[in-house]
């Protein structure tokens, strides 16, 4: 199978270049049924086609399948469609779990093993739009997939709204701001789910004000659910409009009755209109301030904002192949940027003399430094700060890291980042990255000074597009 590329580091749509100019031209209308081959699939996880060499994006459509698709958008470069009609069918086509007209089961439709393709073939196709040095070359391995790839995703981070008489919970269709209330979500751990579907109707029996986008009005905005795989204990947090809970003392008892699995509740307050699910402000209101999770033998506390990774089994093994690429042989000085709690840091401080980290969040770096003390670690320290601030501060005072493991968000590293990386040269160099485009983008100025050893993908998100790797660089 062939799959397309993504432009840059977002999920926005892909803006190819137009084959000719008669592309340009052709005519189609919104409504308009057109008669498509699916050529391959986008980084999205979309079909993608020709209409009279325009190029056509197709959710839910296979490789090899002609469908009858109805016209939804119609830019200058693309067309948007909709499945109206199956004329041939894939053979890696399977009926989805969940609902397709939200996100986080774009891929659902594709048989698993076929999905371990894609994934393996995402990070082919972003190489080859950057073109790294080398690129031709790397070894692309295989991508490790999951045994069981249901049931994965640790937290439930739900908005919740009113329905007419009733409250839902769930995600909001594609492009909208739809609410779809999900009592199923295959991909979630079922405890999360039983927690905010439970919470959501004891807020409506206390009949707590619950957030209207239109009038920037009510309390309860999101439901937060987050679960350990290790001890089943489950951490709440509400994200309300503001400080205020009416009705916190019976909600609190009402969940202590009906959810003996919830031991924390907080209460995180991001006040008005904003993308953005997390607030700066978060309230303990009751129980544990944190819950545990084991990772390949070491014990971390996580705080509400506090990010680990949401598919605890497929963690462990990312970290395994990170630890394993890193190979510790005589590295004497680690340094675990984008730390978060400290999870990879930590389970390599035995094989180091010492290991400093960084995050931007206080609270991770708070919890990183108390995992530390749990687990009986004292060579390992993490600070606030930038890495791009820290490390070249850090060798001035004299201490230079010979190890260095990245795990940076979708955006990739910072410019200034990969420059203090080619100034310091560290000699064992690992990158974890969530976003095969951005990674490419880096290695473009990375292998100036490093060569990739190899790629190793991860599934860490079954049924969906999203894409995990590990890569291994040595010193040229």
């Amino acid at each position: 199978m062939a799959y397309d590329k993504q432009k840059n580091g977002s999920n926005k749509r892909p803006t190819r270049p137009v084959k000719d100019k008669q592309a340009n031209d052709v005519q189609v209308n919104v409504g308009d049924k057109l008669l498509i081959t699916i050529k391959r699939l986008g980084i999205n996880g979309e079909g993608i086609g020709y209409y009279k060499r325009k190029i056509t994006f197709i959710p839910n459509a296979l490789p090899g399948e002609v469908v009858e698709a109805v016209v939804t958008a119609v830019n200058p470069k693309f067309i948007e469609a909709q499945i109206h009609k199956i004329k041939q069918k894939s053979p890696n086509r399977v009926e989805p779990q969940d609902d397709q007209t939200v996100g986080g089961a774009e891929l659902g439709h594709l048989r698993y093993d076929q999905q371990l393709v894609f994934k393996q073939d995402v990070i082919r196709q972003a190489l080859e739009k950057y073109q790294p040095r080398g690129y031709r070359n790397y070894d692309l391995k295989p991508t490790i997939g999951m045994d069981e790839p249901s049931g994965y995703r640790n937290k439930a981070q739900f908005p919740i709204r009113q329905q007419g008489d009733q409250l839902a919970v769930g995600m909001y269709k594609r492009q909208s701001h739809e609410l779809v209330d999900l009592p199923k979500i295959s991909t979630q751990n079922p405890e999360t789910l039983k927690v905010v579907r439970t919470v959501r109707d004891i807020l409506q029996a206390l009949q707590v004000p619950i957030y209207d986008e239109k009038t920037n009005s009510g309390i309860v905005k999101t439901l937060i659910a987050r679960v350990s795989e290790s001890t089943g204990e489950v951490q709440l947090t509400l994200v309300t409009n503001s400080p205020k809970l009416p009705k916190a003392h019976q909600f609190i008892e009402a969940v202590q009755e009906q959810l003996p699995e919830v031991v924390s509740i907080d209460q995180n307050i991001n006040k008005g209109k904003t993308s953005l699910v997390w607030g700066d402000e978060t309230k303990h209101l009751w129980g544990q301030e944190y819950i545990t999770e084991t990772i390949n033998g070491k014990h971390f506390k996580l705080s509400p904002r506090a990010f680990l990774q949401l598919n605890p089994k497929q963690t462990a093994r990312l970290y395994q192949e990170a630890i394993a690429a890193l190979d510790l042989t005589h590295a004497d000085k680690l340094i675990d940027a984008y730390s978060g709690v400290g999870t990879i840091g930590l389970s390599l401080a035995d094989q180091v003399e010492e290991v400093r980290g960084m995050d931007t969040v206080p609270e991770a770096i708070a919890d990183a430094n108390m995992n530390a003390r749990d687990n009986g670690i004292t060579n390992a320290h993490y600070y606030v700060g930038e890495a791009e601030t820290l490390i070249p501060r850090w060798a001035d005072e004299g201490w230079i890291a010979d190890a260095l493991v990245v795990d940076p968000p979708r955006t990739g590293l910072e410019a200034p980042l990969r420059k203090t990386i080619l100034e310091t040269k560290p000699e064992k160099f690992v990158y974890i990255s969530c976003n095969a485009s951005t990674l490419a983008r880096d290695l473009v100025d990375l292998t100036k000074v490093y060569q990739v050893e190899y790629i190793q993908s991860i599934d860490m998100f079954p049924q969906t597009a999203r894409w995990e790797g590990v890569v291994k660089f040595s010193l040229r």
